[in-house]
């Protein structure tokens, strides 16, 4: 089992039933799935640019991503309905535990200049967001093997109903959010 399923499991469970006062363990919110989408305007022009994606992608989660398509034709951008713009990975269950406690303690503190993640990234709905600037940050890619720097967004979907309680949650969880966020 991942370490941080256990760890949710055993501390973070009764945290939260404590902080918000839930009746039930079954009311504390908790992580449903984690998206990964490569954007790549670039694979209209470069088909092997797409492989590349595909390929560091599969290294960092351990899954195979989907293609994502046009859904519309954009003529300014020479985009045709049905082209293929991205890739996308959705992690459930073991695998989104352990890319979540990859991504907080190995990841993200690799980053040039890191001073944490915005605490403001949030929906309104309980989900996070959080862009990052390079796939470089994982250890599973190497640097010599790249073909190009590319940027990838994580979702975080959880079941909380509102903001703060998905902030609390990621913040149990490890989230490394900047503290001067909560200054404001």
């Amino acid at each position: 089992m991942a370490r941080l399923k256990e760890r949710y499991r055993d501390e973070v469970v009764p945290a939260l039933q404590s902080e918000f006062q839930y009746q039930n363990p079954m009311q504390v919110p908790q992580l449903q799935k984690i998206v990964i989408n490569i954007g790549m305007g670039e694979a209209l022009q470069n088909a092997k640019a797409l492989d590349a994606a595909i390929s560091d992608l599969t290294q960092i989660t351990g899954q195979k991503p989907v293609s994502t398509k046009a859904r519309m034709s954009i003529a300014t951008f020479k985009l045709r309905e049905g082209n293929t713009i991205g890739v996308a990975v959705t992690l459930r269950g073991e695998r989104m535990w352990s890319f979540l406690d990859k991504l907080c303690n190995i990841a993200l503190p690799r980053q040039r200049d890191f001073t944490g993640v915005s605490a403001d990234a949030f929906d309104g709905r309980g989900n996070y967001s959080l862009g990052l600037r390079e796939q470089l940050i994982f250890p599973e890619i190497d640097y010599d093997k790249i073909d190009k720097v590319r940027g990838m967004s994580v979702t975080i979907v959880t079941s909380a109903k509102t903001d703060e309680e998905a902030r609390r949650l990621l913040h149990h969880l490890g989230m490394p959010f900047k503290r001067a966020d909560r200054s404001r």
